[in-house]
Order: C-alpha cells, then structure tokens, then sequence
C-alpha cells in the first residue's frame, strides 16, 4: 500500500540521534554539576567519561548507584532535567521496538481493509515501459491512483509505481495466490504487460481460472502466440513487436500519419479516442451525420465501423467511439 512521509530508514536515523541527543545533553548536565555528584568508588571529581557512564545507566534506569548526586542542588536538577530526558530516551526506543513489531501487522490489517472495499479496479502485471504506458493512459483518462494495482517482482519498479500512489504487489503473477492479494477477483480488467509471451500466457490461464468474468487485455511479441493467449482467457492481444514495425514502417513514407496516430493514442494532449453512450436525440440517426468524427459503434459485444448497414440507425444503449479534442482552444 502506498504511503507517504520520510523512509524508515530517516525515521530510523532521526529517531537515534534523538536518543544520543538527550544522553549528551544529561552527561554535560551531570559533568558541569559534577560538584554535586560523587562516585562511591573514587574521590575523584566527575570526569567527562563519568558523566557520559552516569547517563547512560541513569537513561537506561540500570541504576548501580556507583555515582549519586549528594547535594540539594543536584538532585533538583536530577529531578527537573535527568528524569525528562530519561522518559524522552525510554520513548524513543520503546516507540521504535514497537513499532517494528507491529508494522508487520499493521501493514497486514490495511491491506485487509483495502481488500474488503475495493472493487472494480485495474490490475497491471509488469511494470516495464508497456506497463507503464498502460497505467499513464488510465490515469489520463480519469482513473484514480488507488484503482489501480501493480504486480511485479522487480523492487525498482514497484517503488516508481508506489511513488504515484498506486497499490503494488510483489510476486509473481503466474501464482494464484499473488493475483488473489491484488484483488483479482473483485477486479474489472487485468493487464498482462510481461516480458515474455509464455508468462503472459500462464498469468491469463491463473486470472481466468481465479476470476471468470475480469476483461483481460495481454501483450505479447510475437504474432503467432496470439491465439495461444486467446484460448488462454484474454479478451484483446496487443502484438507490441508487430504494432512498433508498421509505426516505423509507416513513418519511413507517411510519418504524418504515425503522427496523427500518435496523437489520438495520448489521451491527456491534442485528440484521443474515446467512448460515450448514444443521446436520447441521436438514436434513429446515423453516426455519419452526428457532429462527432464516429470511428464505430459498439452495440452488445460486437463492434461495427461506422458505414457498417447494420448501424445506418443508432439504436439504445449503442455506444460510440469517436474522436474527442482534449487540447483546450487557447492552447493550440
């Protein structure tokens, strides 16, 4: 689960140089009123290293009793300024023992909790540049960071997801139980971003069997493994390798195009492509005569393009997936 403040590690260090902050500053106490201090065992004044060896058993309440402050004066200051940086130094590293011990179950209760409330959220498994790209174009279309939950066995990776304030999990998501901690089972679209086509298809096996109805969307490579992943559970196959090729390709001779292509993919900037229900006023109309550049219409599961006969008249329910202008006027 996401958290935001300092690492432990400054939590840590800042919580020991607190603790040898107040022992310093009760062996300079007892050294510069070292006249109303004695050793039992020495007649001797109290020297610098017996201040700090006073402070350090009178801080950790040992208490041998070897050096004692004799007159009034001394115990006055014992009292008013000893006893609070002795309560200070107890504090400091009971509250650390503690909260150690119980960050575990802490950690365990919230993410409990978490799992108990979410529901129809995203999972991303992988966190490499396809991963990445994925969870960018779900936040620029509007989804919230908590909705969204990153599996990976990288560390790295999972702490720059973390830093956004997205769920992570680490393991890996070929095991049912990972994909059970992420929520798959109360999930609505699990994204197989992996490095490998055979993982991609062992986590689409394991998602599917774990949850029936989640909408899979899988990358893969290479062509031919697309309807491996297909019979595996996945609802859409992105050949990432293929898809990059006919960019280049296209760029060589129309890279006007891969622009424009380009452009509708990045949904926080110029066009993207979108969805929207079908009006009340637009149903019997024709998606070519609507104000909308209409690409196609999805009506149940099936997708139409646009100057398909069997959508010549917009029915309820139809959505549409059209051309949206996301740039505001004064910023072109």
């Amino acid at each position: 689960m996401p958290e935001s403040g300092i690492s432990p590690a400054v939590a840590l260090l800042r919580r020991v140089l607190i603790a040898l902050g107040a022992l310093v500053a009760a062996a300079l106490v007892v050294y510069f009123g070292g006249d109303g201090y004695q050793d039992a065992n020495s007649d001797t004044p109290i020297s610098l290293g017996d201040a700090f060896y006073y402070a350090t058993v009178s801080l950790s309440t040992t208490g041998y009793g070897d050096i004692v402050p004799v007159t009034p004066e001394a115990r006055l200051l014992t009292t008013v300024v000893i006893t609070p940086l002795r309560l200070l130094f107890l504090i400091v590293l009971v509250g650390t023992t503690v909260e150690l011990l119980t960050e575990r179950s802490r950690q365990a209760v919230r993410i409990s909790r978490w799992r108990s409330r979410v529901r129809n959220h995203t999972v991303v498994v992988g966190y490499g540049t396809k991963g990445r790209a994925a969870v960018e174009t779900l936040l620029g279309d509007g989804a919230e960071p908590s909705d969204i939950v990153v599996v990976d066995t990288d560390r790295s990776q999972l702490d720059a997801a973390s830093a956004l304030g997205l769920v992570t999990v680490t393991g890996n998501a070929t095991r049912s139980a990972v994909l059970r901690i992420a929520g798959i089972q109360q999930a609505s679209a699990l994204i197989v971003a992996t490095n490998r086509d055979d993982t991609a298809v062992l986590v689409t096996l394991t998602a599917r069997e774990l949850a029936p109805n989640v909408r899979i969307v899988a990358s893969v490579r290479e062509s031919e493994n697309v309807h491996l992943v297909r019979q595996s559970g996945a609802n859409s196959v992105i050949v990432s390798a293929e898809t990059a090729g006919r960019l280049l390709g296209m760029a060589t001779t129309t890279p006007s195009v891969v622009e424009v292509v380009e452009d509708l993919l990045t949904p926080e900037a110029g066009f993207a492509i979108s969805e929207r229900e079908v009006e009340e006023h637009e149903v019997g109309g024709s998606p070519r005569h609507l104000p909308d550049i209409v690409l196609g219409v999805v009506r149940g599961d099936d997708l139409y393009r646009v100057d398909a006969a069997a959508v010549d008249a917009l029915e309820r329910g139809d959505r549409l997936l059209y051309i949206k202008k996301v740039t505001l006027p004064d910023e072109d």
